[in-house]
């Protein structure tokens, strides 16, 4: 995968989102269970529930592995969106489908709830809801570029990657398949996603309402 040399120079809304994160997971990690309690989000059903999770569970991470695998992904690709669209359209993508990732979630978890498959009080944090968006709109973008992921020695296309990790969590989350994952979340960021792009294309506009 080639970048320009500004690649390296984090704009403002990734500089700023990346901190947040990192700020975050050290405030996690001096309070442990409490930050989970105050800032993952819970159903709305839970005796847990408060209303800034729904902002703050994107900025919260479960272990070391978690935030940098989403950072890394934020910094290579969200990099590369916000100089195309600009701070302001960037960080509307980055919290709409943050929030639609959410959403999605919510709805299989009322169902999972309901079937007893997982507790009502059962925490989600993580940006992977947005890094799915970013990706997504990545590749509708830049569908042609090769991109080396661990294990595989050849580079793939980011339309063929993308398409066959979000077909992976399809597959995951209706098989039950690596549990413990919000693989409806995933899927929530990449739709509301590639619906964001669609319509932008569409209008053509630079600003966003």
């Amino acid at each position: 995968m080639q970048f320009n040399s500004n690649q390296f120079n984090l704009p403002l809304v990734t500089k700023n989102i990346v901190g947040i994160n990192i700020l975050m997971f050290v405030i996690t990690m001096l309070l442990g269970d409490q930050a989970y309690e105050y800032f993952a989000l819970f159903n709305y059903k839970s005796e847990y529930f408060r209303g800034w999770q729904i902002i703050t569970h994107m900025f919260m991470h479960g272990g070391f592995t978690h935030i940098l695998f989403n950072m890394f992904g934020v910094y290579m690709f969200g990099t590369r969106l916000e100089q195309m669209w600009g701070a302001k359209r960037y960080l509307n993508f980055y919290i709409i489908t943050g929030l639609g990732a959410a959403l999605i979630h919510t709805l299989i978890q009322d169902y999972e709830i309901t079937q007893g498959i997982v507790s009502i009080n059962q925490p989600t944090v993580g940006a992977s809801g947005a890094l799915f968006g970013i990706l997504v709109a990545f590749a509708m973008y830049w569908p042609n570029t090769e991109l080396y992921i661990m294990f595989i020695p050849v580079p793939i296309k980011a339309k063929y990657l993308v398409g066959a990790y979000a077909a992976y969590e399809l597959f995951a989350g209706v098989s039950g398949f690596q549990t413990g994952v919000a693989h409806f979340a995933h899927l929530g960021g990449a739709l509301f996603g590639f619906l964001l792009v669609k319509y932008w294309n569409k209008t053509n506009r630079n600003t966003l309402y």
